[in-house]
């Protein structure tokens, strides 16, 4: 059971150290059937080797990885990444990546918690414009929705589903005020 959640960024350094918690987050994510670009099975050797990747790149300053802690048991609930870096004509713009819920911590405002804080820290960042892509009609889209992020448009069979399959997404961006 989740309790209150605690979002932070990570540094270079933990986000090594949290390598496993992370992979936890993200095989559940794709066991529970989400599209976030791996193909079920996912095994842990491949989910440890894409957040050492995601390590490597904090550590490069290219994106920013914030995670969500249970605050009853200190244990990951939910990731999401903003990725910095971008072509030169667009220093002002991030975007937003694997924004991922352990199914056992979802409808429990974690997901709001996660957006809210990656917002924050690409205001931070000096980034005044954000985009991401979510599966069309999923629960992530209805997220969006609710806190404010405008729907661009839906790209039809644009990725598969764990299982097999094509799936829709739904492209998003926020204008950042203050930023």
């Amino acid at each position: 059971m989740c309790g209150h959640v605690t979002v932070h960024a990570l540094s270079p350094d933990e986000a090594r150290a949290q390598v496993g918690a992370l992979s936890a987050v993200l095989i559940d994510c794709v066991e529970g059937g989400a599209s976030v670009s791996f193909m079920a099975p996912l095994t842990q050797e491949r989910a440890d080797a894409f957040w050492q990747g995601v390590a490597e790149s904090v550590a490069a300053g290219e994106r920013i990885l914030l995670v969500a802690r249970d605050e009853s048991d200190g244990s990951v609930v939910g990731t999401v990444q903003v990725v910095l870096r971008q072509p030169e004509n667009q220093p002002h713009r991030a975007d937003i990546s694997k924004m991922l819920v352990h199914r056992r911590a979802r409808r429990k405002g974690v997901g709001a918690a996660l957006m809210r804080a990656a917002e924050d820290a690409a205001r931070r960042a000096g980034k005044s414009v954000l985009v991401l892509d979510t599966v069309t009609g999923g629960d992530a889209e209805r997220l969006y929705d609710r806190l404010g992020w405008m729907r661009v448009g839906v790209i039809p069979n644009y990725a598969l589903w764990p299982q097999g399959g094509l799936c829709d997404t739904t492209v998003y961006h926020k204008q950042l005020p203050g930023a």
